[in-house]
């Protein structure tokens, strides 16, 4: 261990298997906004994640395979994705000069050659980056807070047919706390429920649609994620206008707990009862099935194998449209014992209706049915 500046501890950590120099006090619970040199050691999922799907798409991409990692802190991702993944120039930028200095560090310990570090602010650095031939293959934007104010810019760095990648670790704003904060930053406004996650990634995705669209870009979800302290959401952009509008609301009905997805504002369909609304946000897919079948073909056998029964769960549900349940929620409503999430998905599939788990909650299912079918298969238990 050294010392990078007064009472500054630096320390080497192995993550994957990457070797990466960190100040010593982002390992003990200190709040990384609180920290002059930025490493989150809680989001080691997160970067586990991302070379799962940066390994998939670099795969697949047809051009200049340059990873631009706008806000890197001490490189973690950045470092992981050159010593990882084979094949792709990894330019880091962060604004802080000694987090730089120990990115770069970092990249001679393992010995990388395709590693490069700067010292800039971040739509600064994409903007740059936003020029023909330097744009980047996959675009990372990791902030703490809101990812809003680097979206334009975002966009621009990234190349035709390439990924742009965005974290969001505002969740009380996301969540409804702060709707104003929310509608400003994002478009929309958010309700509070059980499935507040998947509204606040529809949320995120529909203020890059709004964006994208002004900048006669299209935007393709192909994979989202969620943990306990952030969201985060991988979305291939397209320099064509999108002639689709996958902008709209989610509607929940309080009464009878029937939700909907749909473009227009109106009355609860089940029961006439007036809806809670969500929105405008994205009212589309949130994966491609065909890109989680490339990711769960990624055999990294140092990246911790629960992203991998993740994985299974979002190609389960890729292909039905609509916001999940949870069984707590329908038991509660109809007052009785939640059911296995087994025996739910099968008595769905049962009467015909496309049913799955979902990944964003571990006791939730994503199905096409509606609230009266999924109140017979529950009540056929009784």
């Amino acid at each position: 261990m050294d010392k990078l500046e007064k009472n500054t501890e630096i320390i080497k950590i192995i993550e994957g298997n990457t070797k990466i120099l960190v100040p010593a006090e982002t390992l003990n619970n200190i709040s990384p906004s609180k920290l002059k040199i930025f490493f989150n050691p809680k989001a080691v999922t997160n970067r586990d994640f991302s070379i799962i799907a940066y390994s998939a798409f670099a795969k697949k991409f047809q051009g200049p395979k340059i990873f631009l990692d706008s806000l890197a802190g001490v490189g973690a991702r950045g470092l992981r994705v050159a010593n990882e993944i084979k094949n792709i120039q990894v330019i880091s930028n962060d604004i802080n000069r000694r987090a730089v200095e120990l990115g770069s560090r970092s990249s001679v310990i393992n010995n990388l050659d395709c590693y490069l570090a700067y010292n800039d602010e971040a739509c600064n650095f994409l903007s740059v980056h936003s020029k023909k031939h330097q744009r980047g293959m996959i675009v990372d934007v990791d902030p703490f807070g809101s990812p809003s104010k680097y979206i334009d810019c975002g966009i621009r760095a990234t190349m035709h047919g390439g990924l742009l990648s965005m974290t969001a670790t505002d969740l009380q704003v996301l969540h409804g706390i702060f709707k104003k904060t929310c509608q400003r930053k994002y478009y929309g406004t958010p309700i509070k429920t059980t499935y507040s996650n998947e509204i606040a990634i529809r949320l995120m995705l529909g203020s890059i649609y709004l964006v994208a669209s002004r900048l006669s870009v299209t935007i393709n979800p192909i994979f989202v994620e969620n943990n306990f302290h952030y969201y985060r959401v991988y979305v291939k952009i397209s320099n064509r206008p999108d002639n689709d509008n996958k902008i709209g609301y989610v509607l929940h009905c309080r009464k009878c707990g029937n939700r909907e997805i749909n473009e227009h504002v109106q009355i609860c369909s089940n029961c006439a009862s007036n809806t809670e609304i969500a929105g405008p946000l994205w009212i589309d897919k949130l994966f491609d099935r065909e890109f989680i079948s490339c990711m769960l073909n990624e055999n990294y056998n140092h990246i911790n194998r629960k992203c991998y029964d993740v994985l299974k769960k979002c190609f389960l549900e890729s292909n039905i449209v609509g916001v999940y349940f949870t069984s707590e929620e329908i038991a509660s409503i109809l007052h009785m014992s939640p059911l296995k999430l087994s025996e739910i998905i099968y008595g769905l599939q049962k009467i015909d209706f496309a049913a799955s788990p979902t990944s964003l909650n571990q006791c939730g299912f994503r199905t096409n049915a509606k609230i009266n079918d999924i109140f017979e298969v529950f009540q056929s238990h009784k």
